[in-house]
């Protein structure tokens, strides 16, 4: 993503990461619901257990739910921007992590028509934006399950304090749903946390006319009614974050590179021009990108342009990032398509596990736009590092990038003290063993989630170096670090 503390010891890391996993998707409370005697003296009765409303994440408690694993979401919405109603079915297939007597989905403000679990009716509460459903029998561990939903209603965005608006806005010519932490909640049930990664197939109905546009392949379009549904597939995991859906009048291009689809939009509401250009450099971009991180991870390309006073950021929604108009209001912007698709390797592919760890995204993310600079005949990567660590302020320092906050959680300290800590590395291990664990890590943690802990790990197997002084200054503490030598 882009806008217009560590502890002080690893081995308190490592015990908040124990804490997830035992208070995270694989969770079970101390006390089961209504425990009989019998059950608890017979190891062979299973004691069904509700799942945690809640992945455990430490900065957001609320986000996500426990108890589960989704493996496929495939969504249907029907919406109509005249009356900004939308309808929809979801169906997941996920796996019971422990034996569930009920579980939880995150669904902001539309409302529930039907559920079933396993094409059985299964009862169903909402109490704020969590949805609870207990099925007919018993969950076991280990087992597939399969759950339908029918819902309907009028989308409303999500308001965070710290982080501004994001989710599903209607606009005048349809609607966009985008936005970090969460987003994906606005428009269907899911399981809204990073840690449960899922594929996706997504068709939306709207109007003829209109563009309806989402993650992955195009899989087809039909047209019925006045009305078209177009289809789309994200067949590699991806974090519910990262789905997106945008509806209106828009220059729709596509094409085809090194055998995968490429999908690009640009809104009807730009001229033509430094939107359509910068959006044309995405192959370009990611080709480069891919000498350096290794083989590009999806199986499609591209990049939506849009035109909304309320998102004054682009963010790097898996396989095509979404951008505001703002950032080619003064010409061709290379510079914003290199830090979207670096997420596609760090952030997408490689995805973190908590919010606290979000400088991997968008450290990485910022390097690369450095990196792409000195390729293209820009910035040279070292006056670039020179450049952010001169004119970083107070608050920079202050705000220690492995342990933000979740009020700091996009703050510049993440973007650029997050660049320099890897340009920091590289001056320590070098270059050679730089670009070895860039590769070794996009590779060994592909299509999985990551912790600052386990990228430390890495970068010393690789550098055969012992690194710990370096990210705890670099990362970890409220002060300005020495320059790397």
């Amino acid at each position: 993503m882009t806008q217009v503390r560590r502890p002080a010891r690893r081995h308190a890391a490592l015990l908040v990461a124990g804490l997830l996993a035992l208070t995270g998707c694989g969770s079970t409370p101390d006390e089961p619901d209504d425990p009989s005697p019998s059950a608890a003296a017979s190891p062979s009765v299973r004691r069904f257990v509700p799942g945690t409303p809640g992945a455990g994440d430490p900065y957001f408690p609320t986000y996500g739910n426990g108890g589960y694993d989704v493996r496929e979401y495939t969504v249907q919405v029907r919406y109509d921007p005249a009356t900004d109603r939308l309808s929809g079915q979801v169906g997941l297939r996920a796996t019971a992590t422990t034996d569930l007597s009920r579980f939880n989905l995150d669904l902001a403000g539309l409302t529930v028509r039907a559920v079933t679990v396993d094409g059985a009716p299964a009862a169903h509460t909402r109490s704020g934006n969590e949805l609870t459903v207990t099925p007919a029998a018993g969950l076991p561990a280990g087992n597939g399950f399969a759950v339908e939903i029918r819902y309907d209603g009028e989308p409303a965005p999500l308001e965070n304090e710290a982080l501004g608006e994001g989710g599903f806005i209607h606009t005048p010519d349809g609607a966009i749903a985008l936005g970090q932490p969460e987003s994906a909640s606005t428009w269907f049930p899911v399981n809204d946390h990073p840690s449960d990664k899922a594929t996706y197939v997504v068709e939306v109905t709207v109007p003829d006319g209109l563009a309806a546009l989402s993650n992955g392949e195009p899989t087809g379009r039909t047209s019925a009614d006045g009305w078209t549904t177009w289809k789309w597939a994200e067949r590699t995991p991806m974090a519910s974050y990262l789905s997106t859906l945008v509806i209106g009048e828009y220059r729709v291009s596509t094409g085809e590179h090194k055998g995968r689809p490429v999908v690009t939009a640009v809104t009807d509401r730009l001229p033509k021009g430094a939107a359509d250009e910068s959006m044309a450099a995405t192959l370009a971009v990611a080709d480069y990108l891919e000498s350096v991180f290794g083989p590009y991870p999806f199986g499609s390309y591209g990049g939506v342009v849009i035109s909304d006073s309320r998102i004054r950021y682009a963010l790097e929604t898996q396989s095509r990032p979404v951008y505001s108009a703002g950032f080619f209001r003064s010409g061709e912007n290379t510079s914003i398509v290199a830090h979207e698709i670096a997420h596609q390797w760090f952030g997408n592919s490689v995805s973190i596990g908590r919010w606290q760890d979000i400088w991997l995204n968008e450290g990485l993310a910022t390097y690369a736009e450095w990196l792409w600079a000195e390729h293209s005949g820009g910035q040279r990567v070292q006056d670039a590092f020179d450049a952010a660590y001169a004119r970083a302020g107070d608050r920079v320092w202050r705000t220690p990038p492995g342990d933000p906050g979740a009020a700091e959680l996009f703050s510049e300290s993440v973007y650029q003290r997050g660049a320099m800590t890897v340009h920091a590395l590289r001056s320590t291990i070098g270059d050679d063993a730089f670009f070895r664990l860039l590769k070794t890590w996009t590779a060994e943690k592909r299509d999985g989630n990551a912790t600052t802990d386990e990228f430390v790990t890495q970068a010393e197997q690789v550098s055969g170096r012992q690194l710990d002084a370096l990210f705890e200054s670099w990362l970890y503490t409220a002060e300005r670090p020495d320059r790397p030598e």
